[in-house]
């Protein structure tokens, strides 16, 4: 018995392969597809929807089945995780150096995106999903890009309904026959007669320099200053009402919906929403360093205040509750959750 019996078999196949002459240009492993093996992956879907399966989803099924098959690549907003794809965003940046092509801002039909996502998703376990599951999830993108409302149901009747705002951006690709005179034979061998080193790469020094020390800089002599008045001690704090532990660890759970865009806590930074410390009871747009959307900056100047009502109202439906607003967040649905929330946010006090 020989040691490598794998390759004694391989071995054997290939001079059969190479001794047969019925079997020249051929294999002879495996059989043809049957016709149903092929329609089992015939999944094509065109632009004007031809070969889309009969099936209905709404957005906010949609935000459930995406947070349960997407979000661990895509982000519960469809912002992205890590370096996988933005779905989301990206609008009007086409013209610039770094574009962000996502569905709402590239694509520039809605087959393409039902089907990437019936055929190829979820990442690992590809085809899996039922057409209502594929039809909710793309009306939660869309409605992650701002292109349909959080009531829109996408099916085989609504799905030319949609207008991509990027569907007049491509162009048929003719320069074969456009640009024929433009191109020569390309040379493949023996180009050029010596290959010879014509520039080299250079270091180029753009950190600026450090600024001048304090101990650089001239003294400027001032007037003597009557030392001010010690201020006031301030008054004692209100004591705040104990918070429900019970509350506040469901608080924290729901929190994981926010979390890809907003930040709480000793080292929160604004992200793709501002940071949420001390926002219960606080003005509204008024983080600093956060880059607001236009609504929400007349409503700060209305003296919008971000009171539990408020702020319920908010989470209920975002999009509904605000005309306009950056937030994509779909809503929260209960209103255990929503209480739950608030009493957690009110644990990060500004």
């Amino acid at each position: 018995m020989s040691k490598y019996p794998n390759l004694m078999i391989c071995t054997a196949l290939a001079a059969t392969l190479a001794a047969g002459p019925a079997l020249a240009g051929k294999f002879g492993l495996g059989r043809p597809a049957e016709p149903d093996e092929i329609a089992a992956w015939d999944l094509d879907v065109s632009p004007d929807g031809t070969g889309l399966p009969e099936g209905a989803g709404d957005v906010l099924t949609g935000e459930e089945v995406f947070a349960d098959q997407c979000a661990i690549c895509h982000g519960d907003f469809a912002e992205g995780v890590d370096n996988w794809p933005k779905l989301a965003g990206g609008k009007d940046t086409l013209d610039h150096e770094d574009p962000l092509k996502t569905v709402g801002s590239y694509w520039p039909y809605l087959s393409t995106t039902w089907d990437y996502v019936n055929r190829s998703m979820p990442f690992g376990n590809a085809q899996t999903l039922s057409p209502d599951e594929v039809y909710a999830i793309v009306a939660y993108i869309l409605y992650s890009n701002d292109l349909v409302d959080d009531d829109f149901v996408l099916s085989q009747d609504t799905f030319l309904d949609v207008e991509m705002p990027n569907a007049g951006g491509f162009i048929i690709d003719d320069r074969l026959t456009a640009e024929a005179h433009f191109v020569a034979e390309p040379c493949m061998e023996n180009c050029k007669d010596s290959v010879e080193i014509t520039m080299r790469a250079r270091v180029l020094d753009v950190t600026p320099e450090e600024e001048a020390s304090a101990e650089a800089t001239p003294a400027v002599q001032t007037a003597a200053v009557e030392p001010e008045p010690a201020p006031e001690p301030e008054p004692e704090a209100e004591p705040v009402a104990a918070i429900d532990p019970e509350l506040l660890k469901a608080g924290e759970k729901v929190f994981k919906k926010c979390k890809a865009c907003h930040q709480v806590g000793d080292a929160a930074k604004n992200k793709t929403g501002p940071a949420l410390n001390g926002i219960v009871g606080a003005s509204a747009g008024a983080v600093d360093g956060f880059k607001y959307s236009k609504p929400m900056k007349a409503a700060a100047e209305e003296g919008l205040v971000w009171s539990d009502e408020e702020l319920a109202a908010f989470l209920k439906k975002p999009k509904a509750y605000m005309k306009g607003t950056k937030m994509s967040f779909a809503g929260l649905k209960k209103d255990k959750d929503i209480d739950a929330i608030i009493v957690y946010l009110k644990s990060f006090p500004g």
